[in-house]
């Protein structure tokens, strides 16, 4: 068991343990796999990396979004949050087996290709590699800077109860929020959609931001639902937290349907010669399949049972939709980005496509509950919380 001087469930110690099994063998199969197909192996890389790092990311929207509205659920997965958040450093060194390929994975990296294509260089002031790079590591940089921000400034307010602390984290969520727009949009242009130099999206890093929040938010409620039973969440998981996270969920999954069908209903109205392939390529063959199963199993599905306020508030069933979505968005990230991967149309899929999400997932879980030990798992002097407590229990959920 753990030394902290606070409770830490011990399903946390499981986590750990299984995430680093889980990343060990799948690093180890990633690794095997490549002597045998380096391109292939760093193409399941960045894919397992573009879902993963989006986890973080969406854990850092999501805890700034904490800071500057109201209700108990906040407080309740506040840490969860903080955690996943405090994976950025280490999603930064992951980040290495990309760079180094680069030119293998993207074609605007190779001098050959550029030179015969003249798109290609008119975008090379920006599409080059060691501003990609540059880029990479500023975008790193601003992550983790404001993961450790938040989190230290969260830590302040526990030991001090200040409400200027208080203020400064608004004040930083804030300015933040806008920052990750930014880093966001820009690293979904470099990292995915320059798979296909020669297509472009102004939605494109929306379809992003919102998919990250909507797999940080599916992974927080199956992790605060396993964590329940235990101290200090027992007696705080309550119905009512539940359905407020429920709400937000839903909320997540109508806004991703929506940007989805917008930029769905642009490109296709305008019938352009260098946008509309991108869709025609995705709705052939087996591709046709996977954009059905996103469809129903993404929205139609979880659009109907999330409007039940009796699943949003018992917790087992909450958490089996979150957790379909869950497998869900790393399905729908597979259809945004692995067709570019191959410019014959047809439908692929690699054994290292799933072995590389199971070794950096694997590696991410280790992290994250390696930080959840580090402190207690709520906050504290949050009125919001108290007054929950303070509340008659409503069941358990």
């Amino acid at each position: 068991m753990s030394d902290a001087p606070f409770p830490v469930p011990a399903n946390v110690e499981r986590l750990q343990r299984a995430g680093f099994v889980a990343g060990a063998g799948g690093v180890l199969l990633c690794v095997l796999g490549a002597l045998f197909d380096l391109d292939q192996a760093l193409r399941s890389w960045l894919f397992a990396h573009l879902f993963w790092t989006g986890v973080a990311i969406g854990c850092l929207s999501l805890l700034m979004i904490n800071h500057l509205t109201g209700g108990a659920w906040r407080a309740v997965i506040r840490r969860l949050l903080e955690a996943g958040a405090r994976t950025l450093p280490i999603m930064a060194l992951l980040f290495l087996p990309v760079a180094f390929g680069v030119t293998r994975v993207y074609e605007w990296a190779r001098p050959e290709v550029v030179a015969a294509d003249p798109v290609l260089r008119m975008k090379q002031p920006y599409l080059n590699a060691p501003f990609f790079l540059l880029r990479a590591v500023a975008f790193f940089a601003v992550w983790s800077l404001l993961a450790h921000v938040l989190s230290r400034w969260s830590a302040e307010r526990d030991r001090t109860g200040s409400l200027g602390v208080a203020r400064r984290l608004q004040g930083a969520s804030g300015g933040g929020l806008v920052l990750l727009g930014l880093t966001i949009t820009f690293s979904a242009v470099d990292w995915a959609m320059s798979l296909n130099p020669h297509w472009y999206s102004t939605i494109y890093g929306i379809l992003f931001m919102v998919g990250q929040t909507l797999s940080a938010m599916t992974l927080v409620i199956v992790v605060l639902v396993r964590f329940r039973d235990e101290s200090p969440f027992a007696p705080v998981v309550r119905p009512a937290v539940l359905h407020d996270l429920g709400k937000l969920l839903f909320a997540f999954v109508m806004l991703w349907a929506y940007v989805n069908l917008s930029q769905f209903l642009i490109i296709w109205s305008g019938n352009l010669p260098e946008e509309i392939p991108w869709y025609i390529q995705r709705l052939r063959g087996g591709w046709r399949f996977l954009a059905l199963l996103i469809l129903l199993f993404h929205f139609v599905l979880p659009f109907l049972l999330l409007l039940s306020r009796d699943l949003k508030r018992n917790a087992t069933t909450l958490a089996k939709v979150a957790a379909v979505l869950f497998l869900l968005r790393l399905v729908d990230l597979y259809w945004l980005v692995a067709p570019d991967f191959h410019h014959d149309g047809r439908f692929h899929v690699s054994w290292m496509d799933v072995a590389a999400p199971i070794g950096v997932g694997g590696l991410w879980l280790y992290w994250f509950a390696r930080e959840l030990q580090t402190r207690p798992l709520l906050p504290r002097h949050e009125p919001d919380l108290e007054e929950l407590l303070a509340a008659p229990a409503e069941g358990h959920a």
